[in-house]
């Protein structure tokens, strides 16, 4: 019995983890899915955040790939160009934040979710 109790009690811990990691790369957040935004230029933009950490996005003629991690109040997408932008969520609105450098480029602006 002691061998039964401590084989399942490996196996619950083993999901709970698994549950725990998946959920760190975007897996049931409520972040994941399609926003409207605009550039550092004031162009439109689109960013879509999949459950599974992927991020792309699109502005001016410019596809953009990337990586997103759930971070304090918001999301941190990592792109592929040395750019990142930060979502935030303040009620039922959001905002968006562009960094080049780690540096921020620009105010923050608004940011619409649309999927």
């Amino acid at each position: 019995m002691h061998r039964f109790t401590s084989y399942a009690s490996a196996v619950l811990f083993a999901a709970v983890l698994a549950l725990g990691l998946a959920s760190c790369d975007g897996a049931n957040s409520a972040f994941a899915g399609k926003y409207e935004t605009t550039d550092t230029q004031g162009q439109p933009m689109t960013i879509t955040l999949s459950e599974d950490g992927a991020a792309s996005g699109s502005r001016a003629e410019e596809t953009l790939k990337g990586s997103w991690k759930e971070e304090g109040d918001g999301v941190m997408v990592t792109w592929s160009d040395d750019w990142a932008t930060k979502i935030t969520k303040d009620g039922d609105k959001y905002t968006k934040t562009a960094y080049k450098g780690g540096t921020a480029d620009g105010e923050p602006v608004a940011a619409k979710k649309v999927e």
